[in-house]
């Protein structure tokens, strides 16, 4: 007879569905819930007093996001591409996963402004580039669910200097596309020089 290995209860949460460009909060909304991403990919941003979009953050699949300080939202969130999430209350106390979810937060927060105060628009479009490889299982070839409006956005930058800042990684033969959102990055080791 066949020995079977007992797995632990997990309680299993419904999925929720979220189209591009769907919201899954708003500034102000009340807060207390914590959205993991089960496939696809979350943008968080902050709409400035011009109107103005300014993204603080993407979160990518099998990652948390939603911990607020407070009572409501700081930013609003939505898909970028077609998201599945699911969603749990917080807890009356704060376990380990949650502390280490508030401290990755913080720490991915303390690196977007290193990236964001870069000299040039190539170091800051490779640091995001390494970002993603990294927050990817260190893929040669990623997937890049976001616009390069929203990559400039979170870079502070325009599309005009994305799209410069790829042509010139593409054309010094440091990465090639394949489609509009995947880029194979094909000498790693010279692209984490140009981001140090």
């Amino acid at each position: 007879m066949a020995r079977t290995r007992s797995v632990p209860y997990r309680k299993v949460t419904p999925i929720s569905l979220f189209s591009p460009e769907d919201e899954i909060f708003a500034q102000g909304e009340r807060a207390g819930s914590i959205y993991r991403v089960e496939f696809g990919a979350v943008r968080v941003y902050r709409l400035n007093s011009d109107g103005r979009r300014q993204v603080v953050a993407f979160h990518l699949a099998g990652e948390m996001f939603g911990l607020e300080a407070g009572a409501t939202h700081s930013f609003f969130a939505d898909a970028l591409v077609q998201t599945g999430l699911t969603q749990a209350g917080l807890p009356d106390e704060i376990s380990p996963e949650l502390l280490m979810l508030a401290l990755r937060s913080m720490i991915r927060a303390q690196e977007h402004l290193l990236v964001i105060c870069r000299q040039s628009a190539v170091e800051k479009l490779v640091a995001f580039l390494m970002d993603m490889v990294e927050r990817q299982g260190g893929l040669e070839q990623i997937d890049l669910p976001m616009s390069r409006i929203d990559i400039g956005e979170y870079l502070g930058m325009s599309i005009e200097t994305v799209s410069r800042s790829f042509s010139k990684l593409r054309d010094e033969g440091l990465l090639r596309f394949h489609g509009a959102r995947k880029v194979e990055l094909l000498d790693i080791e010279t692209l984490k020089r140009l981001c140090r």
